[in-house]
C-alpha cells in the first residue's frame, strides 16, 4: 500500500504505509486523486496566464473537469476517438470502467509520478498528462485490458489499434501492465499478448517485448519490478527479465536474465551489474567505460 504526498518541488512522494482497512483506503485513494487535480490544475491556470493563446487547450483538458477521472476520460477520449467511435462515448466509456476498477486510477496516478521522478526533461504533472505518448498508450491499454477481461474485444481492439496510428505505440490488450511504469517516449513499442510488465519498469523506445514467431500460448517476455529496458531492445520469447535488471540499448536477449544483472549485445551476455537495486527508478547512467549505454 503506498501514499502520495505533496512534495515541496509541486509533485509528490509516494511513502509505504501500514495496511488499512478497505475504507480507509477508498478514502485515501480518493485524497490522492484529488490531490494530484488540484496540482494539474494550478499548472494550467499558470500555462493559460503566461500564454493566453493555450487557454482553450488548458480549460478543455483541464480546468473544465472537476476530478481526475473526468480530466483523464477526456484525455482518453481524445486521443483515441476517431469518426467511427467518437470522444463522447469514449469518456463515457472511460469513466465507467474507472467505476468498475478504481484500481485504473491509482495506477495513472503512480505512472504521472514516474514520468516526473525519472525523466529529466519534466518539471511539472502537468507535461506527461497531456503531451506524452507514452503516458497516453499507457492509460488507454489499462482501459482496453479492462475491456479485453469483460467481453468487450472489439472495443479493446479500437483503442490498440488507435494507439499504433496515433501514438506509434502496439500493446496488446490482453498484456499484464503493472503501476509505476514509465514507458519513455514510446515511439515503436511493442508488447505481446502474453507479455507481462510489473511495477516500477522503465522502457524506452522502440522496444519489442515479442515472441519467437512459432510458439503458441505464453510466448512473451516477463519483465520483473524495477527493470529498465533500454533503446531498441528486442526481447523475445517467454523469458524472464529479472528484478532490478537491466538491459542495454540495441540488444537481442533470447534467454533469461537474473535478478540485478546487466546485459547487452546481440546476442546479449551479462556485462555486470547495476549500480542499483531498481533501475527501472534510478535510470542510472553507465560508467564512462562502459561498454553499452541505455
Amino acid at each position: 500500500m503506498m501514499t502520495i504526498n505533496r512534495a515541496s518541488s509541486g509533485a509528490f512522494e509516494i511513502e509505504p504505509t501500514k495496511v488499512k482497512s478497505p475504507v480507509r483506503e477508498k478514502d485515501e485513494a480518493a485524497d490522492r486523486s484529488s490531490s494530484v487535480w488540484a496540482t494539474l490544475r494550478r499548472e494550467a491556470q499558470a500555462v493559460l496566464e503566461n500564454d493566453p493563446r493555450l487557454a482553450r487547450a488548458m480549460k478543455l483538458n483541464v480546468l473544465d473537469h472537476e476530478t481526475f477521472a473526468h480530466g483523464l476520460a477526456h484525455r482518453l477520449s481524445e486521443t483515441f476517438a476517431n469518426n467511427a467511435v467518437d470522444g463522447d462515448l469514449l469518456t463515457s466509456l472511460s469513466l465507467d470502467v474507472f467505476d468498475a476498477s478504481p484500481e485504473i486510477l491509482r495506477h495513472a496516478i503512480l505512472d504521472l509520478q514516474a514520468v516526473y521522478d525519472r525523466d529529466p526533461s519534466t518539471s511539472e504533472l502537468l507535461v506527461p498528462f497531456l503531451y506524452f505518448k507514452g503516458f497516453l498508450a499507457l492509460q488507454g491499454h489499462r482501459i482496453a485490458h479492462w475491456l479485453w477481461h469483460n467481453d468487450k474485444r472489439h472495443m479493446a481492439r479500437h483503442i490498440q489499434s488507435r494507439s499504433c496510428d496515433f501514438l506509434s505505440i502496439d500493446i496488446h490488450p490482453a498484456a499484464r501492465m503493472g503501476s509505476g511504469i514509465m514507458l519513455d517516449h514510446g515511439n515503436g513499442l511493442v508488447i505481446g499478448e502474453t507479455a507481462v510488465v510489473e511495477d516500477d519498469v522503465s522502457i524506452l523506445q522502440d522496444v519489442t517485448l515479442g515472441g519467437t514467431g512459432k510458439d503458441t500460448g505464453d510466448r512473451h517476455p516477463k519483465i520483473r519490478r524495477g527493470a529498465l529496458i533500454g533503446a531498441g531492445a528486442k526481447i523475445l520469447g517467454n523469458i524472464e527479465i529479472g528484478v532490478g535488471a537491466k538491459v542495454g540499448a540495441g540488444s537481442v536477449v533470447v534467454s533469461a536474465v537474473a535478478a540485478h544483472s546487466s546485459v547487452a549485445g546481440v546476442p546479449a551476455r551479462i556485462v555486470g551489474k547495476p549500480k542499483s537495486d531498481l533501475p527501472g527508478i534510478s535510470m542510472e547512467i553507465p560508467d564512462a567505460d562502459s561498454d553499452y549505454v541505455i
